[in-house]
């Protein structure tokens, strides 16, 4: 499973996009009125893309969502519903992309990381999240992908 969608009773949680995925040409993760959009491109040697430049365009973003390019390491994401309940916990490995679109997270790094974060802003600060108590060790459930 190269793309993993996690979803928690018809919400969508997060995008896995695993290390080895490959795909011809652009193909996008994430539906058109999302506010962090996740795509992937493969072209070959000699493709154009046209130079452009983005316009001014209002948009109104409600829910923060961010991009996590997990560059060295290997991660822990632990997912939490709207109400800070505990789901399950997926491991993500060097090379490994995860967009966050709704729900609550956590991370523990199982070995020394290096990532990107890519998420909008203006940063608002601390009343940009919520913080709220974690999963017990004794209670994490790590789905495999395969």
């Amino acid at each position: 499973m190269m793309i993993e969608r996690i979803e928690n009773e018809g919400e969508l949680l997060a995008i896995v996009l695993r290390r080895d995925y490959s795909y011809p040409g652009i193909k996008f993760f994430t539906p058109d009125d999302f506010s962090q959009q996740l795509a992937y491109m493969r072209h070959p040697a000699g493709k154009v893309i046209e130079p452009h430049v983005h316009n001014r365009v209002q948009r109104e973003v409600h829910l923060t969502q961010e991009v996590l390019v997990l560059k060295r390491g290997r991660l822990r994401v632990d997912f939490f519903d709207q109400a800070a309940r505990y789901l399950n916990s997926r491991i993500l490995e060097a090379g490994d992309v995860i967009l966050l679109a709704g729900g609550g997270h956590g991370f523990q790094a199982l070995e020394e990381i290096e990532m990107i974060e890519v998420k909008q802003g203006p940063y608002a600060g601390e009343s940009d999240k919520t913080r709220f108590r974690g999963v017990d060790p004794a209670d994490i459930l790590v789905v495999e992908h395969s």
